[in-house]
């Protein structure tokens, strides 16, 4: 198990946040050396800070005045691209401290884990602190899409600002699928809080760090005990936008029908959105004979003997790209292939009673992943037409991990998703 965001914290030898790398001063170059131009500061080093004055009279020194001035501009860009390394360094140090502080603040760190374990927002007033301690980088590269962490103003750029004054609730609660955690919201939970929204990530029974022994999950009410628990222990009166992904589209409809009133919105995102009598096994099984894909990654686990069901489904780590992550950067499948543990069986085959007057009643919205390979868009919209939402929407270009792929788009819908208004707020 281990952290969930060890694959992406600097190397120890990195230079700590706030102080500038600088190799070590060479003695001053020979004049052989002096005439070459490299991209080594600490060649152009000695150059630049022991340079005659540019007052002097001597014709050399002015024939090289543009030479110098060669010099500079190229040590310019070279401490540029020292400051970008330097912010890359910060920006994925951010992803693990987000999870970090939450787990300290909810003592739920690895080494004192609980089997309940939920990761919620920051407390109010870090917003402005977060965005000090980051500042943005300097370097004249473009920011690819790809980087691990991208900077949540850079996402938002050209965007008007979120009005959150006027929604019904700011809180969302956000449900990882079937071998994820927590730890995949990161940059949804990031854009988020960003925008002043408050922000719960779940880590459900035998998933993220929680420590519970997946094979022994028996049914879905202990699979989703960590999210009953937050709304057992939410206000009177609060309400919450529920997210779920995957299996957890399932867990969320089954919330949905417990607690019906503190519940504002529900959204599945390339999610299992069942039919009452419906389990995710019969969901699954409507695309299998077509997706070899998904049936050679799955292995099935087997700790109450050969002789008896599986108890857990893992997935081939080998197949996780293709499967899961086919638009995602290489940066993020090394985090999922490092921290996704096995699926609890026994909720898969688990049956739901789903009814008018409970889970019938929350407004749902599904956002679909068009380039989706393990719960395909045919499937997803086969699931939209038996069991229809309040609207669709279509995610392009998004694999099935659209907090990986796609956290822009994911977070616009999200945000547009909470400014909707209610039934009850439009007639009121």
């Amino acid at each position: 198990m281990g952290n969930a965001f060890g694959c992406i914290n600097p190397d120890s030898t990195s230079p700590t946040r706030g102080s500038r790398f600088r190799p070590p001063r060479p003695p001053p170059p020979s004049s052989s050396t002096a005439a070459t131009a490299t991209t080594s500061s600490s060649t152009f080093a000695p150059l630049f800070n022991a340079r005659p004055s540019f007052f002097s009279s001597s014709p050399s020194l002015r024939k090289n005045k543009s030479k110098r001035r060669s010099l500079s501009e190229s040590l310019d860009h070279h401490h540029d691209l020292e400051d970008h390394e330097a912010a890359m360094i910060r920006e994925q140090a951010m992803a693990a401290a987000l999870l970090f502080r939450q787990h300290q603040r909810n003592n739920s760190l690895p080494f004192n884990r609980s089997t309940s374990v939920v990761h919620p927002s920051p407390a109010s007033g870090s917003k402005k602190q977060a965005s000090h301690n980051f500042p943005r980088s300097s370097s004249s590269r473009p920011r690819s899409v790809t980087d691990p962490m991208i900077r949540p103003q850079q996402l938002l750029h050209g965007q008007q600002e979120v009005k959150i004054d006027g929604v019904e609730t700011n809180h969302f609660v956000l449900v990882h699928g079937g071998g994820f955690g927590a730890w995949c919201w990161y940059k949804t939970m990031t854009l988020l809080e960003e925008n002043g929204f408050k922000v719960d990530a779940v880590d459900l029974t035998g998933s993220g760090i929680n420590s519970f022994d997946t094979n022994n999950i028996t049914s879905l009410a202990l699979y989703v005990k960590p999210l009953t628990d937050i709304f057992d222990k939410l206000e009177d009166g609060k309400k919450v936008i529920l997210v779920g992904h995957d299996f957890g589209g399932a867990c969320i409809s089954y919330v949905m029908e417990l607690y019906p009133s503190k519940i504002a919105k529900a959204v599945f995102v390339a999610a299992a959105m069942l039919s009452s009598g419906q389990s995710t096994l019969d969901m699954i099984s409507q695309q299998m004979d077509s997706n070899d894909m998904m049936r050679q990654a799955q292995m099935f686990l087997y700790a109450n003997g050969n002789n008896n069901p599986p108890t857990a489904v893992d997935l081939d780590k080998t197949s996780l790209k293709d499967l899961f992550f086919n638009q995602t950067s290489a940066k993020d499948v090394a985090l999922a292939s490092v921290s996704m543990r096995p699926i609890p069986f026994a909720p898969v085959l688990e049956k739901l009673s789903l009814s008018d007057m409970n889970y019938g009643s929350i407004p749902r919205f599904y956002i679909k992943t068009q380039e989706d390979s393990a719960i395909t868009p045919t499937l997803q919209e086969a699931m939209i037409k038996s069991n229809p939402p309040e609207q669709v929407f279509q995610l392009k270009g998004s694999d099935h991990a659209p907090f990986f792929s796609r956290p822009q788009g994911l977070h616009k819908m999200l945000v547009e998703i909470a400014q909707i208004p209610s039934n009850k707020q439009a007639s009121s």
